[in-house]
C-alpha cells in the first residue's frame, strides 16, 4: 500500500468528517436536504415542541444523538485500538484482548435477564440497567486482569493477553449461562445487544460516550513519545527515560474506561478498533504523533457512514451497525493480511 504524508491524511480526514457528519444527518428513510438540515436544527431551538416540523423532529430528537454517538464511539474504539497496539508492539492487536469487550457483554446480560425480575426492562430504566451492567463488567474484567498480571517486578503484558484471553473465554461461558435462563423476549434483546447498534441513541448516552472521548483526546497524544519509545521494547523505553509501568497502567485504565463506555452504551461493534488503526499505520506509518489523531478521525468517519448505511441497506428495517462494520472489515482485513503474505513471498 502506497505511504502518504501524515501533513496530507490528516487534513483530508479532517475535512471529510463534517461532510460524513452532514450525510448522517440526512440518509434514513426519510430523506432530507442537506440546505434543510440548518434550519430544522434553528427551527428546533425557536420553536415549541407542538410546533416543529417532522424534518426538524427528526434532525434533532433521532439522528443528531445518533450521529454524534456513532462519531464517538467510532472515536473511542479506534484510539482504544492504537494504544493497545503500541502497547503489546503488534499491529494485530484489539482492545479486547484485556477482556473489557467480553466483560461488558456479561454484565449487560446479567442486567437483562435478573434486571427485569425487579424493574422493567423497557423505557429510560431498562436501558440504564443495561449500560450500568455492561459498564460494570468490563470494569470487573480489567481490574481482574490488572491484578493478575501486575507482580513485583510491574505489569507483564504477556500475562496481561493471556488473563485477557482467559477473562473472555470465562465471562463468555456467563454469558451462555445468562442466555440459557433467559426467555425469547431476553434472548432477543441479549442479541440486538451483542449486535451493536446505534438506533436506542440518547442524549445522556451521548455525554458518557463524549466525556471518555473528551478524556482519551486529551491524553493520550501526549503519550505519543512514550508509545513510539515502547516500540523498540520496555528496556529501551526505560533507558530513553519513558516511566514504563506508569504509562502501561495509565494506558490499559483510560483503554478501559473508553471501550467500556463504548460497549455499554452502543453494544459490540466489531473491527473498528483493529482495522482503522492497522489501515491509518499502513497509510502514514507507526508514529504515534500522528497516528492516534489520525485513527481518532477515521474511526469516527467510519462509524458514522457504517450506521448511515445500517440505515438504508435493509429499509425499512435497519441492519445493526456491529453486523456491518464486521462484514466489511472482516474481507479488509483478510485483503491487507494477504497482500503482506504476497509481500512476504515475493522476498
Amino acid at each position: 500500500m502506497r505511504r502518504l504524508s501524515p501533513y496530507t491524511l490528516l487534513p483530508l480526514l479532517t475535512l471529510l468528517l463534517p461532510a460524513v457528519m452532514l450525510a448522517g444527518l440526512a440518509i434514513g428513510p426519510v430523506l432530507i436536504a442537506p440546505t434543510d438540515i440548518a434550519s430544522s436544527l434553528v427551527e428546533r431551538l425557536i420553536e415549541s415542541t407542538e410546533a416543529i416540523s417532522q424534518n426538524s423532529l427528526i434532525i434533532s430528537e433521532l439522528r443528531l444523538p445518533r450521529m454524534l454517538l456513532a462519531g464517538l464511539v467510532g472515536l473511542c474504539l479506534a484510539i482504544c485500538g492504537t494504544a493497545m497496539q503500541g502497547l503489546f508492539r503488534n499491529p494485530l492487536a484489539d482492545p479486547s484482548l484485556i477482556g473489557v469487550s467480553s466483560g461488558a457483554s456479561a454484565g449487560a446480560s446479567f442486567a437483562i435477564v435478573f434486571g427485569g425480575l425487579w424493574l422493567p426492562m423497557s423505557g429510560g430504566v431498562g436501558l440504564s440497567l443495561v449500560t450500568l451492567g455492561a459498564f460494570g463488567g468490563g470494569f470487573c474484567a480489567v481490574i481482574i486482569v490488572y491484578r493478575l498480571a501486575t507482580g513485583s517486578n510491574g505489569t507483564s503484558v504477556s500475562t496481561m493477553l493471556l488473563a485477557g484471553i482467559a477473562i473472555s473465554a470465562f465471562a463468555g461461558a456467563l454469558n451462555s449461562l445468562f442466555e440459557f435462563y433467559a426467555d425469547d423476549d431476553m434472548l432477543r434483546r441479549i442479541s440486538l445487544w451483542q449486535m451493536g447498534s446505534l438506533d436506542s441513541a440518547t442524549w445522556p448516552k451521548v455525554f458518557v460516550a463524549a466525556v471518555a472521548a473528551l478524556l482519551l483526546i486529551s491524553y493520550l497524544p501526549r503519550q505519543s513519545r512514550a508509545l513510539n519509545a515502547l516500540l523498540l521494547g520496555e528496556s529501551e523505553a526505560r533507558h530513553l527515560g519513558v516511566p514504563v509501568e506508569l504509562v502501561k497502567q495509565r494506558l490499559i485504565l483510560l483503554t478501559a474506561l473508553g471501550i467500556g463506555c463504548s460497549v455499554a452504551v452502543a453494544g459490540t461493534i466489531a473491527f473498528v478498533g483493529l482495522v482503522v488503526p492497522h489501515m491509518i499505520r499502513l497509510l502514514i506509518g507507526p508514529d504515534h504523533r500522528f497516528l492516534i489523531p489520525g485513527t481518532a478521525l477515521a474511526g469516527a468517519i467510519l462509524l458514522i457512514v457504517a450506521d448511515a448505511l445500517a440505515r438504508i441497506l435493509v429499509a425499512p428495517a435497519e441492519l445493526p451497525a456491529g453486523i456491518l462494520t464486521a462484514l466489511l472489515g472482516a474481507p479488509f482485513f483478510f485483503s491487507l493480511l494477504a497482500h503482506q503474505s504476497m509481500r512476504g513471498v515475493g522476498k
